[in-house]
């Protein structure tokens, strides 16, 4: 009974399997679905933001949970640092497959505003241009590590970019280095009038 357990929700076809991968942030880990879980990705912080996301809604439900990121096909938690991966890794990655095994919802459409907000469209061609190469590029790297970025604005007199990093690039000790040798290097390379790039 126990072998045949996914298939009681679902066929054959639907069965759901969550596969762990580590991050460059210690106190992240990647858990990834064999299949679609989210539209887009939303990031959540506390409880109090996860009126959107039943999933969200439980991890934050257990003392240890400090960040939860949910991508398209993968869901990012960060922990506190108090509790060992060895010990919690693996009963999370069978909750988060019970959950989805079920049928339990894992984005709904919120009731109040996210706390930050994707800007995706732009009048201004810079800015545009700003958002391709994040979308086109970057994204989909910082992605793979279970993170994800998002800008925020550019202010022309200063030539600052500000991002805001979620998920596993949120509090990770190499999030510095991939912002400045990677993103900043890159957005320069791409648009001169672009002097820094800073997360918020």
């Amino acid at each position: 009974m126990t072998a045949s357990r996914p298939s009681l929700n679902f066929c054959a076809m639907n069965t759901w399997q969550i596969s762990i991968e580590a991050t460059p942030n210690p106190e992240a880990m990647k858990f990834v679905a064999n299949q679609a879980i989210a539209p887009h990705p939303q990031s959540f912080h506390s409880v109090a933001e996860t009126a959107s996301s039943p999933l969200a809604k439980k991890l934050f439900s257990f003392p240890w949970a400090k960040s939860v990121l949910i991508g398209p096909d993968f869901v990012s938690v960060v922990k506190q640092d108090w509790v060992d991966w060895a010990v919690l890794a693996e009963p999370l990655a069978q909750l988060i497959q019970e959950h989805l095994e079920r049928g339990e919802g894992v984005l709904v459409e919120a009731k109040a505003e996210a706390p930050v907000e994707e800007v995706q469209h732009s009048d201004n061609p810079l800015e545009q241009k700003i958002i391709d190469i994040l979308n086109a590029e970057i994204r989909p790297a910082v992605a793979m590590d279970g993170g994800d970025i998002l800008f925020q604005r550019f202010e022309a007199d200063t030539g600052r970019v500000y991002l805001h990093m979620r998920g596993a690039c949120s509090g990770c000790p190499s999030s510095a280095f991939t912002l400045k040798e990677g993103i900043e290097v890159r957005l320069k390379e791409a648009i001169p009038e672009i002097h820094e790039v800073v997360a918020l």
